[in-house]
């Protein structure tokens, strides 16, 4: 999993989900990771990256600093793997130009990834409606968000890769608006992207 602290969401899920599973975060800072999660006995590893700059978390380390598109070109990739990714919330403030850089990078490593392994799995979880006050509504709004999931869906048109609607499973449900949406929301958008993995 790489992406912002609404991937980092599903870890957590997984993690109180799997009690067999021991929990490895090497003093990991609480926002950023990596952090892993294996399980012995079902033979699953699960671990988070936060993206690239830009971020607006207060402190990263930047030896924890890792683009999405460099980390999946190190990834081997096969029928036993998910990548799973979601890039959005910290590129609402910045001209959208900026956005669509890196979503065809990350384009272009998904492409090598699976023309050298195309059995494995790519899900990509889109941006999602916030809970906007005042304050808020200066740097970050519903419609530029709504902009970045335009472009995510146009860049990635075309591949073979899932993805998990965040905007219209917010939109509909009757929980507040918020950044990181209800642990209900959560649980609805996991069990869709085990729907992807358990086929069978």
């Amino acid at each position: 999993m790489y992406g912002d602290s609404t991937l980092r969401q599903w870890f957590e899920y997984l993690d109180a989900s799997l009690p067999d599973a021991k929990e490895i975060n090497r003093n990991s800072p609480k926002k950023t990771g990596p952090y892993m999660i294996w399980d012995n006995a079902k033979n699953i590893l699960v671990t988070y990256r936060v993206h690239g700059p830009p971020l607006s978390f207060i402190y990263v380390p930047t030896s924890e600093l890792r683009y999405i598109s460099n980390e999946i070109d190190g990834l081997v990739g096969g029928t036993n793997t998910v990548i799973v990714f979601s890039i959005w919330a910290h590129f609402s403030p910045f001209p959208i130009e900026l956005y669509i850089r890196r979503l065809q990078s990350i384009r272009r490593a998904v492409i090598r990834l699976l023309n050298r392994a195309p059995d494995t799995l790519v899900v990509i979880r889109t941006a999602n409606l916030r809970g906007l006050t005042p304050s808020v509504s200066l740097n970050y709004s519903d419609w530029y968000t709504l902009q970045e999931d335009k472009v995510l869906r146009a860049v990635f048109k075309g591949l073979n890769v899932r993805l998990v609607d965040a905007w219209e499973m917010t939109l509909a449900h009757h929980l507040p608006h918020n950044i990181h949406p209800g642990h209900p929301i959560v649980k609805n958008m996991v069990n869709i992207l085990l729907s992807y993995i358990c086929t069978k």
